[in-house]
C-alpha cells in the first residue's frame, strides 16, 4: 500500500468567533488525486491556505509527507509546488523566461534541456515556448506553471479551482495532464466546484459544506467516480445550507 503524503486529521479553524472548519478529516497517497468539492464559502479556500501553512488550525492538525505543516512549515514548503486559480506570472516574459526567473528566487538550477523537458511533459506547443504571456490563454497559462511547478522538483501539487475560466477543449487537456501527473508519482490536491471535472480527474472526492465533510466519494479500481451521485449529493448539500 502507497504511503500517506496528504493528511487532515479532525481539523478545525476558526476566524475570530466563526468556526470556519469543522473536524475535516481526508486522506490521499502517493500517486492519487484528491479533489474537495464545495460551493463558495464552504471553506475549500481554507483547507488549502491551511495545508500551505498560511492559516493555523484551532485543533486536529494537517501533515504532508508524514510532516506536521505548522511544525515543521520550511520542510513542508520544499515538498509543495501551489497552482491559485489566477496564475501569477509576467506577462512580458516568455514561458522560458518566467521559468527561469522563478527558479533563480527558489535557488533552484536548472539546464536549458531540463526546462525544455517539463514544457513537453505538460504539452505546451514548442512555438509559444519563447512568446510573451500576455499572448497566452489561460490554458497555456496554468501549463507553464505546472511545468515550473514540476522543476521545483515538488512531489506534492496543490490546484485551487483549476479548470475555472477554461474552454471544455482545455479543461480535458488539463485532466489528462493531471491524471499525467499522477501516474508518475506526483500527488495531487485540488478544491473546486467542477463536480464533473473533479469526477473525472479524482481518486478520492471529498464534499465540503460549511466547513464539514459530509460525504467521501472513491474511484472503482478501474474507472471513474460516478458523476451523478456526487451531483446528488452536492445539490442536495447546498439545498440544505
Amino acid at each position: 500500500m502507497q504511503e500517506l503524503v496528504i493528511s487532515a486529521s479532525n481539523l478545525c479553524v476558526n476566524v475570530k468567533e466563526k468556526q470556519i472548519l469543522k473536524n475535516v478529516s481526508f486522506s490521499a497517497r502517493k500517486g492519487e488525486v484528491m479533489a474537495l468539492l464545495g460551493g463558495n464559502g464552504a471553506g475549500k479556500s481554507t483547507t488549502i491556505k491551511t495545508f500551505l501553512g498560511l492559516m493555523t488550525p484551532s485543533s486536529g492538525s494537517v501533515s504532508l509527507a508524514g510532516v506536521n505543516v505548522h511544525q515543521q512549515p520550511d520542510i513542508v514548503r520544499q515538498k509543495v509546488a501551489y497552482l491559485p486559480e489566477s496564475v501569477m506570472l509576467y506577462g512580458h516574459l516568455t514561458a522560458i523566461e518566467n521559468i527561469k526567473y522563478f527558479l533563480s528566487l527558489s535557488g533552484k538550477q536548472k539546464t536549458a534541456g531540463d526546462i525544455a523537458e517539463a514544457l513537453q511533459r505538460v504539452a505546451l506547443q514548442e512555438a509559444s515556448w519563447n512568446s510573451a504571456l500576455a499572448g497566452y490563454s489561460k490554458g497555456m497559462r496554468q501549463k507553464t506553471a505546472i511545468a515550473l511547478a514540476l522543476l521545483r522538483d515538488a512531489p506534492i501539487l496543490f490546484l485551487d479551482e483549476p479548470t475555472s475560466g477554461l474552454d471544455p477543449v482545455a479543461i480535458d487537456e488539463f485532466n489528462r495532464l493531471v491524471k499525467q501527473l499522477a501516474a508518475q508519482g506526483s500527488t495531487i490536491f485540488m478544491v473546486t466546484h467542477d463536480v464533473y471535472g473533479a469526477c473525472h480527474v479524482a481518486d478520492r472526492i471529498g464534499l465540503l459544506h460549511n466547513g464539514e465533510i459530509v460525504g467521501m466519494f472513491d474511484a472503482p479500481e478501474h474507472g471513474n467516480i460516478d458523476s451523478e451521485v456526487v451531483h446528488k449529493a452536492f445539490t442536495a448539500g447546498a439545498h440544505n445550507e
